[in-house]
């Protein structure tokens, strides 16, 4: 049952690990249930009630990662992303001047579009069109963004006016949790001791109570209303130039931070065939398109596959069975919202920063004596955390690896033959981008 519902191999998987991969990814993405609805706070006073995107946010999870289970048998989890969220309120809204009903018909006609390009299998081609060496170096990428995170949320690595970042105060309390958790998870790590991850932060949040920094806010609650915000759209405006530059930007910023995402972390837990293609990739992006569509309908702003996801991977989650325990806990988190919110962040940061560890060792695959290789590949490992975004690691790599190669081409042979059309395309349309968008 389990093998034909989630694609489970009893050969090569444990149904023990992949429940602890559930709950570990999770616990290291629950964070969006508190920070979503703080982000969407800005906009109160407009009619978007906190207590309802809280609730939207959780559903449009819980629908993305059962599509993830039940039809990609992935163990990828899934909600509203970072970033996106942001664009949505401050850019959309609050900069645009339009309003959330506005904002939520782009998500949804970007969501259409999605399903389209998935169809016609654009987005598989896309995926396979990119070069083995940008694979590994994205997968690198992303453990370093990950774990820039951990050590942001953690207060560890702060926002410096002089040097742009700087070390933070070490002396703070949620500081001192998060090295106490790093040194916890990291020996478990080492020993090799089934669920460290899920135990340090399960520790580390214990530790945090006589601490102050665990908090508990009682134990049930019920969920809010989504009813303000169901299917509140705005047709008006759907053929204005604004409303294509948003879907346009909104179609950048999510498939190649999914992309992303996808590649890096099926490198890593060697979900690829023999040729470095991701195995099922079309339906791992299928249910990403339509998790976006229907969180558009529940009130989200843009559902993807979250990049923590690496998190469970890292602990041995190989199939949808992962996913659906990831749906599951979401599901719980609606009526034990107060419980799951007392998880503080100083206990997860730790495993983002060691989930980052684990996800640089493609690096060693890479040929760094082939610098028509490897510079395209450092600029995309470089600049997913220092320009805070996994998409523009992409770009940057791409137009690098395809403007360097296409140049000495001209010089030597064997250079512009590595470059094929899918490439030629998508590089044009990144160097439009940054000029226009």
């Amino acid at each position: 049952m389990l093998q034909k519902l989630f694609g489970f191999d009893p050969k090569t998987m444990n149904v023990r690990t992949e429940i602890l991969a559930g709950i570990t990814t999770f616990l290291t993405m629950a964070y969006i249930l508190a920070v979503n609805p703080n982000i969407f706070g800005q906009l109160n006073d407009h009619g978007m009630p906190t207590g309802s995107v809280f609730t939207a946010t959780a559903l449009a999870a819980i629908v993305g990662t059962m599509i993830m289970a039940f039809y990609a048998k992935k163990p990828f989890g899934l909600a509203p992303g970072m970033g996106l969220n942001a664009f949505f309120v401050f850019t959309i809204c609050l900069g645009m001047g339009y309003s959330w009903q506005f904002a939520l018909t782009a998500v949804l006609i970007e969501g259409i579009i999605f399903i389209i390009l998935t169809i016609t299998n654009i987005r598989e081609l896309i995926v396979n069109s990119i070069p083995d060496t940008l694979k590994k170096a994205i997968g690198a990428g992303i453990g370093m963004f990950i774990a820039f995170i951990g050590l942001e949320n953690a207060g560890i690595i702060v926002a410096n006016p002089t040097t742009e970042v700087s070390l933070g105060d070490l002396n703070t309390l949620n500081s001192l949790l998060t090295l106490i958790g790093f040194l916890i998870t990291g020996i478990l790590v080492i020993l090799k001791v089934r669920g460290s991850f899920l135990i340090g932060i399960i520790a580390t949040t214990l530790i945090g109570i006589p601490m102050g920094l665990t908090h508990w806010n009682g134990l049930v609650s019920a969920a809010p209303s989504i009813e303000p915000i169901f299917c509140q759209f705005q047709w008006n405006h759907i053929f204005s130039l604004d409303m294509f530059v948003v879907v346009f930007t909104l179609l950048f910023f999510d498939i190649f931070d999914t992309i992303g995402t996808v590649v890096g972390i099926s490198v890593k837990a060697n979900m690829v065939d023999e040729n470095g293609k991701v195995e099922g990739v079309s339906r791992i992006l299928m249910a990403d398109a339509v998790s976006t569509t229907v969180g558009a309908c529940l009130g989200a702003s843009t559902t993807t596959t979250f990049v923590e996801s690496a998190a469970g991977v890292s602990e041995g989650g190989r199939s949808g069975l992962t996913a659906f325990v990831i749906a599951v806990c979401f599901a719980l988190s609606l009526l034990f919202s107060p419980l799951f919110l007392a998880v503080p962040s100083a206990a997860t940061s730790p495993v983002l920063v060691i989930v980052g560890v684990m996800m640089a060792s493609p690096l060693k695959d890479i040929d760094w004596d082939d610098y028509s290789e490897c510079i395209p590949a450092f600029i995309t490992i470089l600049l997913m955390p220092l320009a805070y975004s996994i998409s523009d690691g992409i770009m940057l790599g791409m137009i690098s690896y395809v403007v360097l190669n296409s140049i000495v081409g001209i010089f030597r042979k064997g250079y512009i033959q590595k470059i094929n059309v899918t490439m030629w395309v998508l590089t044009i349309l990144f160097i439009l981008r940054y000029i226009f968008i």
